[in-house]
């Protein structure tokens, strides 16, 4: 069978950005499954797949569709049961939760605020529409008014990366030895930032930038195939 993965884009195809589909690009590559991925604007995620979901990443592995990227984690560990695991045992697969909940919450509270106004800019007209009203619903401020406070959000955002940073300091991936699916969690969001945001936020000597160069370096170097966003001059 085959697979193909729906992947967020803006205007420029080869630049997907969601935290989410990084996730599942991370987790297909772990498993050693080969994957077709579909650039897809968020205009136009309604029309794929006979409306089969709101929100990407989506998965078709044959006749079969997963959308949510936990639960499609969940569908290729049983489904691939043979090959690499993910979570490396049910307690891995619990712990994974609360991993996400730290990401969601925490983490990608303030990537979206710092990322925001860059992300729209990476859109097309059309997206952009849709985009930057529901961001700013969802914010409470105009982008204008997200932006000015960029600087004291990044600063939010490195203190927040501390119970990360202190694990770190005892083992290589989040996994332990070898990463799992909760460090692609993680990946994912600092991944979002690194290929949609122009300011810069890990920093030189931290151990959450080494852990994510090891994360980038993963699987053929397929985290760094897409070129950091450039930093704006400060």
């Amino acid at each position: 069978m085959s697979i193909t993965l729906y992947t967020l884009c803006g205007s420029d195809e080869a630049r997907p950005f969601s935290p989410h589909v990084w996730k599942v690009v991370m987790a297909l590559h772990h498993k050693g499954l080969t994957f077709d991925a579909v650039p897809t604007r968020f205009t136009a995620i309604p029309a794929i797949e006979g409306g089969a979901t709101k929100t990407l990443p989506l998965l078709r592995d044959g006749d079969r569709l997963v959308s949510d990227s936990f639960a499609i984690a969940d569908y290729l560990e049983d489904t691939y049961s043979a090959r690499p695991s993910l979570f490396g045992g049910p307690g891995g697969r619990a712990a994974c939760r609360l991993i996400e909940a730290y990401s969601q919450t925490m983490l990608h509270a303030s990537i979206s605020r710092i990322a925001v106004k860059d992300i729209f800019d990476m859109l097309d007209p059309e997206d952009q529409a849709y985009f930057g009203p529901s961001r700013e619903a969802r914010l409470g401020k105009s982008l204008d008014e997200i932006v000015a406070s960029r600087t004291t959000e990044v600063d939010i955002l490195r203190a927040k990366l501390e119970p990360l940073r202190v694990m770190l300091g005892r083992q290589p991936f989040v996994g332990g030895e070898r990463p799992l699916f909760g460090d692609y969690i993680l990946f994912g969001a600092l991944q979002w930032l690194r290929v949609t945001a122009t300011v810069s936020v890990l920093e030189e000597g931290d151990p959450v930038t080494a852990w994510f160069g090891r994360c980038l370096d993963l699987h053929g170097g397929i985290g760094r195939m897409v070129p950091a966003r450039a930093v704006a001059a400060s």
